[in-house]
């Protein structure tokens, strides 16, 4: 379980990997938080934050065998594994707004031939397993005690291979594809309004329309991270990065630091590139609350992120920087907002 000594690296490494100066000119303004520009966001977004005499943070810690897998918070995508990695707990908390019972989804996939078995697993098998555990810890006493919450495991079913010998095999043995959940339930001093809380489903637009309009904002968006407009990146990042902030705790110094090094090291890199907008596929999240175009590819150091990406040579070499930016429509509007 991560704690307070590591909780700015994690956030720097959320900054830069799961949501990863140029003149203004009128006609390309990002119609949202108009306040805010790449010079005042650390300013705005410490005004947000509070402190309370406990101070919960959640971790999720997961390990699974013989499968990828994504969880979700509320159907809002929260981590993915597709490379193998070594089991590690995360913080939670940046997509828990509020106190109450929450959804936890997971979705499993098949190795496939790219695994560290070397061998083709077209299918999810008998040994299938995914094991989750949520936990708790209090930044505000570093002596406290770990909580854990609770744990979670695949259904199984008995297999008899003998009449001595009985194992447990995984209920979803054979299929391409499975998804689950489970509720949990949380406790935190903060309340975040969702920008997205209130608006419209989605699901319920022409397909076809909706995916043009997605690929016309896509593209929209694509340019202003292209051009390098910080201050356009800072409106459209504002939501995101605040909720992560707020939720954490943070204090001012870490949020301008870490801030600073998203704009300067990263989006204000002079190798930065954004990539072509190619092979996607429509998808829907936070119950059709949000839309997105997400990568349709089978590259597991791909898989999982949006069409929105870059790349650039930092800390060492070329990076891959996912912009996972989700696009909502308030009630009563007809234009994305992004999220």
């Amino acid at each position: 379980m991560k704690h307070k000594h590591m909780k700015y690296l994690v956030s720097l490494l959320t900054l830069l990997i799961s949501l990863q100066s140029c003149s203004q000119k009128k006609e390309n303004m990002i119609n949202q938080n108009s306040n805010i520009t790449v010079d005042n966001i650390a300013d705005e977004i410490s005004k947000q934050v509070k402190h309370y005499p406990i101070e919960p943070m959640y971790v999720l810690s997961h390990e699974g065998n013989y499968c990828y897998y994504e969880i979700f918070i509320d159907d809002i995508p929260l981590f993915k594994n597709f490379d193998n990695m070594v089991p590690e707990g995360f913080d939670i908390n940046r997509v828990i707004f509020k106190s109450g019972q929450h959804t936890l989804k997971y979705k499993l996939y098949p190795f496939g031939n790219q695994n560290k078995y070397k061998q083709d697993y077209p299918t999810l098998t008998d040994e299938t397993s995914l094991n989750l555990k949520l936990g708790s810890y209090d930044l505000k006493n570093e002596n406290a005690s770990d909580k854990m919450l609770m744990e979670y495991s695949l259904p199984t079913s008995k297999n008899e291979i003998t009449k001595e010998y009985v194992k447990q095999r995984f209920t979803g043995t054979g299929k391409t594809y499975y998804e689950g959940s489970v509720n949990i339930n949380v406790d935190v001093p903060y309340q975040i309004q969702s920008p997205f809380e209130n608006a419209q489903d989605l699901r319920k637009m022409n397909k076809k329309e909706l995916e043009e309009k997605l690929l016309k904002k896509y593209k929209e968006i694509s340019s202003i991270y292209e051009s390098r407009d910080q201050d356009n990146i800072a409106r459209l990042e504002y939501n995101t990065l605040k909720d992560l902030y707020v939720s954490n705790y943070d204090d001012k110094e870490t949020i301008s630091k870490n801030i600073n090094t998203l704009f300067k090291d990263i989006y204000n890199n002079p190798t930065f590139k954004m990539q072509p907008i190619e092979k996607y596929k429509l998808e829907f999240f936070a119950n059709g609350k949000l839309a997105v175009l997400m990568m349709d590819t089978a590259d597991n150091k791909l898989r999982g992120n949006t069409v929105l990406w870059a790349k650039a040579n930092y800390d060492g070499g070329t990076r891959g920087i996912f912009l996972n930016r989700y696009f909502y429509i308030p009630q009563g509007e007809t234009e994305f907002k992004v999220y």
